[in-house]
């Protein structure tokens, strides 16, 4: 199964400094307000306005991650880390018992993030986080891994669940192919581009939700940048 999940059709908000569309929200029945995919908590599409961001705030037991689409976007946290992520760049926060973050965007123009939690596999342990930059010329064809719970996926960023986010940079007429595992759900979004999905059309920024299928071949029907998220 995959279920196409139009951008125009997700939750929104807009605060002035904040446009967010929500493919997961922790409220609400209707279909555009998911409660998640598996593991697969939140996955937020965030344009942060110039001069402003995220305020210091807390979180507990949770794995998140956040690419930096375009833009630039700073981060500080009560472990007393401190870096400006960059587009192509990619952090991850593992909650643990507690960690306190702001974000700002302290450029001139927006930035566009995809912010994506993941329940961990246990709750507990000390906060950490990390950053890596995953330029683009590096996945060219190809899926890169930028977070994982795996081992075997050592060149990523590690985070506490078992889970990879993954990504590709296609050029039209481009395909790449991934393989899942038993009982094993996927969510992918393309930040940019347009792809088909064994046969469904995504468009960029709408979600496809994928379940039950053993591999999925994606095609670039425009240069594509695409995201996705493998969980149990």
């Amino acid at each position: 199964m995959i279920k196409h999940r139009p951008l125009n059709k997700l939750c929104s908000e807009d605060t002035g400094w904040l446009k967010a569309k929500r493919h997961f929200s922790p409220g609400g029945s209707d279909d555009r307000a998911w409660r998640g995919w598996g593991a697969l908590r939140i996955w937020n599409d965030d344009e942060i306005a110039p001069g402003a961001g995220f305020p210091p705030h807390s979180h507990a037991n949770m794995e998140i991650i956040t690419y930096v689409r375009e833009g630039a976007v700073t981060h500080r946290d009560s472990l007393g880390n401190e870096d400006q992520m960059k587009a192509g760049d990619v952090q991850v926060m593992s909650a643990g018992t507690g960690i306190r973050h702001a974000e700002h965007n302290a450029e001139p123009v927006p930035t566009l993030i995809f912010q994506i939690w993941i329940a961990p596999d246990s709750q507990g342990g000390c906060p950490a986080w990390g950053s890596q930059p995953f330029p683009k010329a590096d996945r060219s064809g190809r899926f890169v891994v930028f977070a994982s719970g795996f081992k075997s996926d050592s060149d990523a960023l590690p985070i506490r669940a078992r889970a990879r986010v993954l990504a590709a940079r296609l050029a039209v007429g481009q395909s790449v192919e991934y393989a899942f595992g038993e009982r094993r759900r996927a969510y992918l979004v393309p930040s940019s581009g347009i792809v088909n999905i064994n046969g469904v059309r995504i468009n960029a920024g709408d979600g496809a939700a994928i379940k039950g299928v053993a591999v999925v071949q994606i095609a670039a029907i425009e240069d594509a940048d695409v995201v996705m998220v493998d969980v149990p």
